[in-house]
């Protein structure tokens, strides 16, 4: 399948309108289904056990955040570790609850929110995090743009994973069928969208640049999903 880049309905939509706020329950829904939260912190679970060793709060930050409820599930999880994180959530709306800021704070991770486009970002933050993580996010984006998102993302952490939509036969007929699910018009348009701009064999490895040494592995995860990691070596 060649890899089509096309806009989606939700981008489009303002935090407030009904239709957008049925899609954002439809994809925690779905991340739910899919796993990504096992899939995220199954890639993370050796990085963050050297990290404990340090004994300071890990720098986060999540592009394309969305409500910050995926990362919310993590943070539980690395929390009863005994892991404490600085948090950065970085989306172009800001759809993170009162709710959500005071979980974070009762597992003592500080939480940060930035509205803002995701190059300006990168190219303006002055310092290096730990881990930057991403979750449906890559796909949105054409490989030129793409290319050059991922040489900044390389620039600013020590570590970054991605998980994305699979860009496979199976994936495809199973987007075509979350009508079944309860899904509505937006998401049913949506995901279809996300597949054929998904992802798969070496597509991420191919587009990631850097001057310094990273490990790269690039692999499916589950049925639909595909898992992006960068660790920085040196």
């Amino acid at each position: 399948m060649r890899r089509v880049v096309e806009p989606e309905i939700l981008d489009g939509l303002s935090p407030v309108d009904p239709q957008a706020q049925a899609s954002r329950r439809d994809l925690r829904r779905l991340n739910v289904i899919m796993g990504h939260g096992g899939i995220l912190s199954r890639a993370l679970r050796r990085p963050l056990k050297a990290h404990l060793l340090s004994r300071r709060p890990l720098r986060v930050v999540e592009l394309g955040a969305g409500d910050g409820t995926l990362l919310l599930r993590l943070a539980r999880r690395w929390s009863a570790t005994g892991l404490t994180a600085e948090v950065t959530l970085l989306d172009r709306q800001n759809l993170v609850s009162m709710e959500t800021h005071r979980a974070f704070a009762a597992l003592n991770w500080s939480l940060e929110f930035v509205v803002t486009d995701v190059f300006t970002w990168l190219e303006q933050s002055p310092s290096t995090v730990d881990l930057m993580l991403t979750n449906l996010f890559l796909h949105h984006f054409h490989d030129n743009s793409l290319r050059a998102l991922l040489r900044l993302i390389a620039m600013k952490t020590n570590l970054f994973i991605a998980c994305e939509p699979r860009r496979s036969p199976l994936a495809l007929t199973a987007s075509r069928l979350l009508g079944l699910m309860g899904c509505n018009a937006v998401t049913r348009h949506d995901a279809v969208v996300s597949v054929r701009a998904g992802f798969v064999g070496n597509d991420l490895t191919r587009l990631w640049s850097s001057e310094t040494p990273w490990e790269l592995s690039e692999h499916s995860a589950g049925l639909f999903s595909h898992c992006f990691v960068a660790t920085h070596h040196g």
